[in-house]
């Protein structure tokens, strides 16, 4: 009887535990749900970026900070690594590597969508 009670706990635990580990949430903004980072920040695409690689350095990341992941991060689901020109890790979703703006200053903003006609928020 003991099997029967301890089969669905851990299987509950080990969903919980998986979905613990999704790199990212969604978050309402005036441009519907995104897809946030951390501090629920909105996180952006860049369409000059190749499927794997990105094209924002210097400058342009100074305004674009990438979600940088950690060293030991795993891919998972549809959520990727792409390996910066210095060698450290930043998220992409779906291929495409993934941004904050530093002027969005709580959850919820969006104000990069749409910047110079190649910035576009992140959508779960």
């Amino acid at each position: 009887m003991k099997l029967f009670v301890l089969v669905p706990l851990a299987a509950a635990l080990l969903a919980g535990t998986a979905f613990a580990a999704e790199p990212f949430k969604t978050v309402k903004t005036d441009k519907g749900e995104v897809l946030a980072g951390e501090k629920g920040m909105t996180l952006y695409t860049f369409k000059k970026d190749k499927h794997g690689k990105s094209a924002c350095y210097d400058k342009c990341a100074a305004n674009w900070p990438p979600a940088k992941a950690a060293s030991n991060a795993k891919a998972e689901g549809a959520y990727s690594l792409v390996t910066r020109k210095d060698g450290s890790k930043q998220w992409a979703k779906d291929g495409m590597p993934l941004y904050y703006w530093a002027k969005d200053t709580k959850e919820g903003d969006a104000t990069g969508d749409g910047m110079n006609g190649v910035w576009n928020v992140a959508r779960p």
